[in-house]
């Protein structure tokens, strides 16, 4: 058995472990496929205790930073914040990895449970859809959004003045 012959056979059982490990779920090209939530910036925004910051696909919120209290949002960020702060969550990608501030934008889940279409069905937030980020989900968020919007669900019933990716 020569050494020469065996580099190119370790080197192949390598990169198929890697592909194995990348198609288990252990990551994504974008970023982590899961992490421990250390902080809710606000309804749509949330911190891993990686570092990494997170920005709900599909999903506006009022807005409560940079100045900003805007009609339910402290409300749309403490549900967040029951739902992820300090657990683990799984993180999937859509189409694009990131926004115009390097935040990574995913799709969340605790426990089973869809974070970003609770917050549009229960009414803490509207479908914000920018091309080409959540295309293959934006018919769904809009069906969720317009049936809480019938229901008169959270910002719906409270707010007269609504973040502007809500419709009319």
């Amino acid at each position: 058995m020569s050494v020469g012959r065996d580099v190119p056979r370790a080197a192949g059982l390598l990169l198929c472990g890697a592909a194995a490990a990348w198609l288990s779920g252990c990551g994504s090209p974008c970023g982590p496929s899961e992490g421990v939530v250390s902080h809710v910036i606000d309804g749509d925004t949330v911190e891993l205790e990686s570092g990494e910051r997170l920005r709900y696909l599909l999903v506006d919120t009022p807005e409560i930073t940079g100045g900003k209290n805007e009609c339910f949002g402290a409300q749309a960020a403490a549900f967040n914040r029951g739902l992820v702060e300090g657990r683990k969550i799984s993180i999937s990608y859509g189409e694009v990895c990131t926004d115009r501030y390097e935040r990574a934008l995913v799709y969340v889940k605790v426990d089973g449970q869809d974070v970003n279409r609770e917050l549009v069905r229960q009414g803490y937030g509207c479908v914000l859809h920018l091309p080409p980020g959540g295309d293959g989900r934006v018919d769904e968020f809009l069906k969720v959004q317009e049936e809480a919007r019938n229901e008169g669900s959270g910002l719906w019933a409270t707010c007269s003045a609504r973040p502007a990716a809500c419709p009319g």
